[in-house]
């Protein structure tokens, strides 16, 4: 199988780009539902748009592999790729592994993108990547299935040393034969170390593997086999400075960020050395498509961005104003986000906000109230930047850090309205919920408090640590105070502004939203706990002190109960007491799922 020497300077390789973003990945499945994709700040744009380039300063044509969802939110994407000369293949219609699906979800998986993919690219879609490695002991099916769909390639399959021995050729480009149909197969190319196979062909092996090694695995193919070498990045390793999702384990945050600043000189080096082109063109494949009279069908030209100028108002002083139903007959409704150093989460909080205000905008009529606790990041600017141009949004800093208790009653105390709700920046409660918490807040009820630990609640990869304390701690002011709850920690409520808006408490920072529900508990006052389920943190890092935070608690409930003993709580907002827990039978598990919307994008004409 060795090349004659004179034949090396114009031997092709096969060079495949995954076009997805850095939330999409693998390594981030279990903690990033498909629901929750809208929210995150989008680079797939940027990241395409360098990479194509970096291809065309060396002249050289490529397939890229691009999930149908894409092709959905930004057709114009997908048409600028195909237009730089480029073919456009499947990577599916989600980022799913096929071992999710049944071969008829398959099949629809396959139909649904190559739809999405051909209208965006007015190309004919002959390519497939899967979102995970195949393997040939248990995948070959999905081979059969793409050949009877019609697609002429495959470059899915990791071959290891089992499979190889037994048949060599699955290491190298294969045609693989069906009853009646054949598709080639272009496995990920591999370097052979002993008893391993290990890839060498790119991504995530590019950047963790030293490059000597590398160079020498590639090298060694391209000297000694007759079959191409499969290559291949995705668009999100060419960008160093994308967010960073902390909640992955520590091995998935080195798999997806380690050495992100290499990739791009490893491909110059490489596209300088050896000849590469896209899989249609390696077998000789058109991927002309039959142009539709059907104005219809044709994707709509993409909007292009306009420019706004920030403009924010400041709040200085604290003047709240009592609002009632305002003439439109919507409720008005104030919304608190306190923020310190948040400055990585506000562009997911954005997101999820405009979400928000679309599913709540039909019954009440929303302020949000950002309150910057004396951030040392740009939390402020970034706050600015955000919502400065949003006229229902206003701005408090404190001058000093006195903690999220303090930021939510500063919050409360500069809203205009009496129905006020406080969120976590963070959105590790689904803020979509205020749909469902806000009539909860009738005119005898002062708070409604979010419960993942209530039996209908929930909880999603948050640490045990977490979860151990935090139980701890519910379980100890559930036989200290009147009302039992399942949760009294929680930063995720809505409020009766005049129930609240005048304590005073001893505990500023975290140990305080636990001391508003506490006092308003010896008050008088009616809780109605709501399920909800608490998810992981997924921008920067928690703030709590773990040992700091129990000895406050165990301060807290002393106080607490020297109050219940001694009958020294507020006066009595209401005339009786009651716990107002929503019947089980009752509660129904909700769940909202926008419809993403794509970010336009200018291209370079």
């Amino acid at each position: 199988m060795n090349e004659n020497s004179n034949n090396l300077a114009s031997k092709r390789h096969l060079l495949t780009v995954l076009l997805e973003d850095y939330f999409h990945v693998g390594a981030f499945n279990h903690i990033i539902q498909r629901g929750q994709w809208y929210r995150f700040e989008t680079r797939f744009e940027q990241n395409t748009i360098k990479a194509l380039d970096l291809l065309d300063l060396y002249d050289i044509k490529a397939t890229f592999f691009v999930l149908g969802w894409i092709a959905d939110q930004n057709p114009e994407l997908v048409k600028e790729v195909a237009r730089r000369g480029h073919e456009i293949a499947s990577r599916g219609y989600y980022h799913r592994t096929i071992r999710q699906m049944t071969p008829t979800e398959f099949r629809e998986d396959l139909q649904r993108a190559r739809a999405a993919l051909e209208r965006a690219s007015e190309q004919k879609i002959i390519g497939y990547r899967a979102a995970h490695r195949l393997s040939a002991a248990s995948d070959l099916w999905a081979l059969d299935v793409l050949a009877e769909e019609g697609y002429a390639y495959d470059s899915s399959f990791v071959p290891n040393v089992r499979a190889t021995h037994q048949e060599p050729r699955l290491r190298f480009a294969h045609q693989h034969r069906t009853d009646e149909k054949e598709i080639w197969e272009f496995p990920v190319s591999t370097f052979k170390l002993g008893r391993w196979m290990v890839p060498i062909a790119g991504g995530n092996y590019f950047r963790q593997i030293p490059h000597t090694l590398l160079r020498h695995g590639v090298d060694h193919w391209h000297r000694n086999y007759d079959a191409p070498f499969v290559m291949y990045f995705h668009v999100w390793e060419l960008d160093p400075e994308q967010p960073r999702i902390n909640a992955a384990s520590s091995l998935n945050r080195i798999r997806h960020y380690r050495k992100l600043d290499k990739m791009e000189w490893v491909l110059k080096e490489y596209f300088g050395k050896y000849k590469f082109v896209g899989g249609a063109e390696y077998l000789g494949l058109s991927t002309s498509l039959e142009e539709t009279t059907d104005a219809a069908t044709k994707p709509a030209p993409a909007q292009m961005p306009t420019t706004r100028a920030p403009a924010i108002e400041i709040f200085s002083e604290l003047a709240p104003q009592t609002a009632s139903q305002i003439s439109d007959g919507r409720t008005p409704v104030s919304i608190v986000v306190p923020c310190f150093n948040e400055e990585l989460a506000l562009h997911y909080l954005s997101n999820t906000l405009k979400s928000v205000e679309a599913r709540l905008e039909k019954d009440y009529d929303l302020r949000f109230i950002f309150v910057d606790d004396c951030s040392t990041d740009k939390t402020w600017k970034s706050l600015n930047d955000l919502f400065g141009a949003k006229p229902n949004c206003e701005f408090v800093q404190h001058a000093q850090n006195r903690g999220v208790a303090a930021a939510i009653l500063t919050g409360i105390r500069q809203a205009r309205t009496d129905v006020v709700c406080s969120i976590d920046c963070d959105c590790t409660y689904d803020p979509h919920e205020l749909a469902n918490m806000i009539p909860l807040l009738t005119e005898d009820v002062d708070m409604v408090t979010a419960s993942p630990y209530h039996p209908q609640g929930a909880v999603r990869n948050v640490p045990s640590w977490r979860l151990s304390l935090s139980k701890a701690s519910s379980f100890l002011y559930r036989h200290t105070l009147r009302q039992k709850l399942h949760t009294y920690t929680s930063c995720f409520r809505t409020y009766r502004r005049s129930a609240v808006a005048d304590l005073k408490l001893r505990e500023n920072g975290f140990l305080g939203v636990a001391e508003i529900l506490g006092r308003l508990d010896l008050s008088g006052a009616k809780i109605v706990e709501y399920p909800a389920t608490l998810e992981v943190r997924l921008f920067g890092w928690s703030k709590m002190k773990i040992l700091r935070t129990i000895v406050g608690h165990l301060r807290v409930l002393s106080r607490l109960l020297v109050m219940r003993v001694t009958h020294r709580g507020y006066p009595a907002t209401r005339a009786q007491l009651s716990s107002h827990l929503l019947p089980e039978a009752s509660l129904e598990a909700h769940s909202y799922q926008p419809t993403p919307v794509a970010t336009p994008t200018k291209y370079r004409t």
